[in-house]
């Protein structure tokens, strides 16, 4: 049920309900594999797992991992844990503290100086569709205007041009729209036909991009990997 978004974990031992949750408890139909599939979150991690039990499943499979194929597996399902507990803590959470959020990691990723002159969370009535705005440079000689959309439902076409039309209301032709779900092939193929220059990044991208930059995450363990140098005994 949490893969389809019918449930949130937003902290160790504590489970709450979403609204979609709700829908589908309201519903009064059974919840099982047949019912969740209609949800795309949970068909993408039904097929994932399908497709991991056929490739790497097995026992025989796993005893004939080399050393480092076994840290590499295991490495990545450590990352993909890590980026959903992610995603269910930023949508436990409130509309600002994403909006912040979405800031805080642009800054994390290099744009504009520090958070106080670099960065700003707009997040008010009138706002004209714009959540935050961030320097593109130390010197602020151009900015990119953000969106951020916590939301369990895809991110259609509709979404995106509406975003577009915030930007050229700002005379600005940079832009990026961030969700903790996903985007539809119609919205993915909008931003490439249009004049300005908008990035999409989804709920997938979102964890990997604040694992890989440091931001809400706290190093436990590193493992310096070494291997023999034949140069060294070569006579």
């Amino acid at each position: 049920m949490k893969k389809a978004g019918l449930i949130t974990a937003p902290a160790r031992g504590i489970v709450q309900i979403t609204e979609r949750g709700k829908a589908a408890l309201n519903s009064g139909q059974v919840i099982d594999n047949a019912y969740l599939r209609q949800f795309p979150e949970f068909e993408e991690f039904f097929r994932g797992s399908r497709r991991n039990d056929d490739s790497a499943g097995t026992t025989k499979d796993i005893a004939a991992e080399s050393p480092e194929d076994t840290l590499n597996r295991v490495y990545k399902q450590l990352r993909d844990d890590l980026a959903q507990e992610l995603l269910d803590r930023i949508k436990a959470s409130s509309p600002a503290f994403f909006e912040k959020l979405v800031v805080d990691l642009m800054i994390r990723m290099g744009y504009g100086g520090s958070r106080e002159d670099a960065g700003r969370t707009v997040g008010r009535s009138g706002d004209g569709g714009i959540d935050g705005v961030i320097n593109e440079d130390r010197l602020g000689l151009d900015v990119i205007y953000l969106q951020a959309k916590r939301w369990e439902n895809t991110v259609g076409r509709p979404v995106v041009q509406g975003f577009v039309g915030s930007l050229a209301g700002k005379r600005a032709n940079k832009g990026v729209l961030i969700t903790t779900s996903e985007f539809s092939k119609e919205a993915r193929e909008y931003v490439e036909t249009i004049g300005a220059k908008v990035v999409l990044i989804d709920g997938d991208t979102l964890g990997s991009l604040m694992i890989q930059y440091g931001l809400a995450v706290t190093p436990v363990a590193s493992y310096d990997i070494k291997r023999v140098d034949s140069d060294y005994f070569d006579e």
